[in-house]
């Protein structure tokens, strides 16, 4: 982080009710779960997000739930970060991976979308994949099942027993970055 006075963090997920339960909003579960913790409530904004302003680790935060589809989430976010002032190397993005097994945690800055599109229309739109990202991992699907459907599936009856620890776990970890930076963070979650 870079030190400047906000930072941006972005859950991702689709909106309405349909998706909540999904694997793909895990960022919007985790975005609700900080919202909480600064008892804040989401408001539509005019970045086309729904928003909460707080304070987490001693800094300003904005919390923001694009209200576009995970393929279309770069506009709110560069909106938001454009309307709060805040630079790509102060925004924050969770959401789903595919790549690493259920509930695991990584912390990291830039690289590839690995085929994440919420992410690809995030780092298009901001102009840099120079960004911080707190991936949540949902595993793979299992036999041939294609994971654009299964990233739209509900979690398991036995993830859903351990998702409530694994968001806390995570928003846990989205404090430490903001409080103690990256390095700092990796070292605690990873």
């Amino acid at each position: 982080m870079d030190g400047s006075d906000v930072v941006l963090v972005v859950g991702l997920g689709n909106p309405g009710p349909q998706y909540a339960g999904n694997r793909h909003n895990i960022g919007f579960l985790v975005a609700d779960e900080l919202a909480a913790r600064v008892g804040g409530k989401f408001k539509g904004h005019r970045s086309g997000a729904e928003v909460v302003e707080g304070r987490l680790s001693g800094r300003r935060v904005v919390l923001a739930k694009p209200r576009s589809f995970m393929n279309l989430s770069g506009g709110p976010t560069v909106a938001a970060a454009r309307f709060y002032k805040v630079a790509p190397a102060d925004v924050i993005v969770v959401h789903d991976e595919l790549d690493l097994p259920f509930a695991t945690i990584r912390l990291k800055l830039g690289g590839g979308e690995n085929g994440h599109n919420g992410l690809r229309s995030i780092s298009k739109s901001l102009g840099t994949k120079d960004y911080l990202r707190v991936r949540f991992g949902i595993d793979r699907p299992s036999g041939r099942q294609d994971p654009a459907d299964y990233v739209l599936k509900d979690f398991s009856t036995v993830e859903r027993k351990e998702l409530p620890f694994a968001i806390d776990r995570c928003a846990d970890a989205v404090e430490a970055l903001i409080g103690k930076g990256l390095e700092a963070a990796q070292n605690a979650f990873h």
